[in-house]
């Protein structure tokens, strides 16, 4: 299906990856802005936006689409958990897919560690383990927030139970609590590991990214997917249909 995508954050790394995946796949980038950029002019003759930029540009994009029924992708990482919820009855307007990660692979370790939190009990330890390249600016990322709240949700934990590293903590671990730890540098695209440990076994669920491509081919599969669906947000276990 050839598409004419709006591209919102074009100038940053994955706005690239997806502009050089998109002229492979044949698929067309129909205009490209990026911060300081008016999106307006170009929506018209768009099909489907892509967002990889900021979560103070989410806000106005999605007016904007919602303003001309276009569908949306929004791969931007970094909204609070407030944000998020002010947000989603606007998006939820048109057809959105808002993923904090496009690849394959990472939706199969979400499948994966949803069964896994939902067949293992409290005595294994849940514990995840996140490394992204020096520039990344928010932590936990996105695909380890999402984890976290598969393990929250099988386990009917809230947030409090998070423990963001153990630095200044005491005693013994208790098996209401869910471990993450964030580790920043080098070039490193993306390391997720989620580990299930009880007395005698040890469960590790790994994905690691080589390549930003693998996001960026996900988020034009997205693209291809939403436009044919109705108003409603989805995710990337929707496109993929992965959802039980």
């Amino acid at each position: 299906m050839s598409l004419s995508i709006l591209l919102n954050g074009a100038r940053g790394r994955m706005g690239r990856a997806v502009s050089t995946a998109a002229g492979e796949l044949g698929l067309r980038i129909g205009a490209a802005v990026d911060v300081g950029d008016n999106p307006a002019p170009g929506i018209g003759a768009c099909d489907v936006i892509i967002d990889f930029s900021t979560p103070a540009a989410t806000p106005a994009l999605l007016r904007l689409a919602v303003k001309h029924r276009k569908p949306i992708v929004i791969g931007t990482t970094g909204h609070t958990a407030a944000e998020k919820r002010r947000l989603l009855p606007l998006a939820a307007r048109i057809p959105c897919v808002w993923a904090g990660n496009f690849s394959v692979g990472v939706n199969l370790l979400f499948h994966l560690t949803r069964q896994a939190a939902h067949i293992l009990d409290a005595n294994y330890d849940a514990e995840l383990i996140e490394m992204h390249h020096r520039f990344k600016k928010d932590a936990p990322s996105g695909t380890a927030a999402r984890l976290l709240e598969i393990i929250l949700k099988e386990r009917r934990l809230t947030s409090a139970a998070l423990r963001h590293g153990r630095k200044g903590i005491t005693g013994e671990r208790s098996p209401r609590e869910v471990g993450i730890h964030s580790l920043r540098g080098g070039d490193v695209v993306g390391d997720h590991t989620v580990i299930f440990a009880a007395l005698g076994e040890r469960l590790e669920l790994v994905h690691k990214a080589s390549d930003r491509a693998i996001f960026a081919r996900g988020a034009l599969r997205a693209a291809q997917w939403i436009v044919a669906q109705p108003p409603g947000v989805y995710d990337m276990q929707d496109v993929l249909g992965l959802k039980d």
